[in-house]
């Protein structure tokens, strides 16, 4: 029976209110409007940034309204189309994005920034372009986050904020590519552009912090030296490319001191991946004078760092990026023929697999370090891979 046009109800992980566990609960995703586009979601992952939005609220993160359903780190199937969309088939498969690609505005036609601001504020409070959510449940809208929602059996997003991967594609690995591999795999060849030969220091060893020791080590770097204050991550930041690893807690002066004693002046690049303003201050002060380059690669929206004058007047550069900066619809595409020819590595991510009605154990196992990324799977859980329908 064909879902198309009509109401689906299915499950999804709601975050009622701030600092709770989710709740695992049936929820209706109203049919797409008008460039919109639904998807089964068959896989997705657990970012650090939906840990800070249900437990960080309002300190490390700006306040997002709840009930929410969070996750954007995602690969699914198209289910249907809305109106006028001309670049999605049912069937389809696919990569939601919670960094837009328009295609037409003057930031997608420039080489300078990947930052489309198509739909941009709406889906930052949650709702789509007509302000409202296709998400409900109990009768009452639930937001969705980033304007994605992954850990929802279907959800609705914006045909700017998709995009179509090759039919052969494993969703259940490829779903990386949505968020945190993207992400510090393109800090360092993307916005960095680490050079061949070249001294590089990785600040933190989650998934962001192992995709740009990756990075690093496509680039050709010469030595590339993973921080961590958790020095049971250095044994797979070895395995992505890591040449040496310190914990700075193993020592009495500051990272940044023990890094230019090792390299002899300090480090060409710096990539941060942890959203520390401190740790942010550290990786800038660990770049040599002359030509240092820092790239600021964490996530925190409230909180600001220390930028002595002097360290900047000395030639070292301080760069931000957003996604790694790719240019998300046609970028991520060549993303993944990347890992489909064994350009980037995705398996060695993947740590643990859970349904979807585990979701709070993906939540402590990021929470506890022990995980570097869990992989949800939406479909057949439980036995509820197959929708519900309502017509409307």
């Amino acid at each position: 029976m064909t879902t198309i046009g009509q109401v689906i109800r299915c499950k999804a992980a709601v975050a009622w209110e701030p600092r709770k566990p989710l709740s695992v609960e049936e929820v209706e995703v109203a049919p797409p409007k008008a460039h919109e586009v639904r998807i089964k979601v068959v896989a997705t992952s657990v970012c650090h940034t939906d840990w800070e939005c249900l437990y960080e609220t309002g300190k490390g993160m700006n306040f997002r309204p709840f009930p929410v359903v969070l996750g954007h780190e995602a690969a699914g199937i198209v289910e249907s189309v809305g109106p006028e969309v001309t670049n999605f088939s049912p069937g389809d498969k696919v990569i939601p994005l919670f960094l837009p690609y328009c295609g037409e505005c003057e930031r997608c036609r420039s080489d300078k920034t990947n930052l489309c601001r198509k739909n941009w504020a709406n889906t930052q409070v949650g709702v789509l372009a007509d302000g409202t959510s296709r998400i409900s449940c109990k009768g009452q809208q639930v937001y969705q986050f980033l304007g994605v929602s992954s850990f929802c059996q279907f959800t609705v997003v914006p045909d700017t904020s998709l995009a179509k991967i090759r039919s052969d594609a494993p969703l259940d690995k490829v779903c990386l590519l949505g968020c945190g591999v993207s992400t510090g795999y393109g800090a360092a060849v993307k916005t960095g552009r680490v050079e061949k030969d070249s001294l590089c220091a990785v600040f933190g060893l989650g998934a962001v912090g192992l995709a740009a020791i990756m990075g690093c080590k496509i680039a050709m770097a010469k030595r590339i030296i993973g921080v961590d204050i958790n020095s049971d991550k250095f044994k797979k930041a070895q395995e992505f490319g890591a040449t040496d690893c310190v914990n700075p807690r193993d020592h009495s002066k500051s990272i940044q001191e023990v890094l230019a004693e090792m390299t002899s002046g300090g480090v060409d690049y710096a990539l941060e991946c942890v959203g520390s303003p401190g740790i942010m201050s550290a990786a800038l002060e660990s770049t040599t004078e002359g030509w240092g380059t820092c790239v600021i690669n964490g996530w925190t929206e409230t909180k600001s760092m220390e930028v002595k004058v002097m360290t900047i007047r000395m030639g070292r550069t301080l760069k931000g990026t957003y996604f790694g900066g790719w240019k998300s619809a046609i970028d991520v595409p060549i993303l993944v023929d990347g890992y489909m020819n064994g350009k980037l590595k995705l398996d060695e991510f993947i740590t643990h697999n859970v349904l979807l009605h585990e979701i709070n154990v993906a939540f402590d196992l990021l929470k506890s370090g022990e995980s570097i990324c869990t992989v949800i799977r939406l479909q057949d859980s439980q036995g509820d891979s197959e929708p519900k329908m309502d017509t409307i």
